[in-house]
């Protein structure tokens, strides 16, 4: 029990734990903002372009609503909401587009610069021999 408590301790305080948990809290936060600019400005102009077609109406009546002569409802109607579904999925789709584009963007901004090319060293003598030797055999085969 005790080594499985320091084992957890160790877990716990290392960098990569508080690391992902930052990252939850600001990738939450995060998701909150882009479903809001969805919500407020992308779906309206969705909605606009499609003539006011809304997809979270869309449903499955199974059951119509009764209603009293009052019109008090007496039992509700059920419905297979799939419309809904379809906005929630719309939506995500967005979310994740906004954190890929997000993602590429600081992966641009923090792409390391290359290293500078090495700058050549001397050849040692037996090298440059070689060379010649291979220069020159190279001008005989070419005559």
């Amino acid at each position: 029990m005790k080594q499985w408590l320091e084992d957890f301790k160790s877990f716990a305080i290392k960098g990569n734990a508080v690391d992902m948990a930052i990252g939850i809290v600001i990738g939450a936060a995060f998701g909150k903002i882009v479903s809001t600019i969805v919500s407020v400005i992308i779906s309206p102009l969705i909605s606009l372009i499609t003539g006011g077609f809304d997809f979270s109406a869309m449903k499955i009546v199974l059951h119509e609503a009764v209603l009293s002569d009052k019109g008090k409802i007496l039992r509700p109607e059920v419905a297979i909401g799939y419309g809904e579904l379809i906005q929630v999925i719309i939506d995500f789709l967005i979310v994740a587009l906004s954190i890929f584009w997000l993602i590429r963007l600081l992966s641009k901004l923090n792409k390391p610069k290359p290293a500078p090319a090495p700058k050549p060293t001397p050849d040692a003598p037996d090298v440059v021999i070689l060379k010649e030797i291979r220069d020159i055999l190279n001008n005989k085969e070419g005559k």
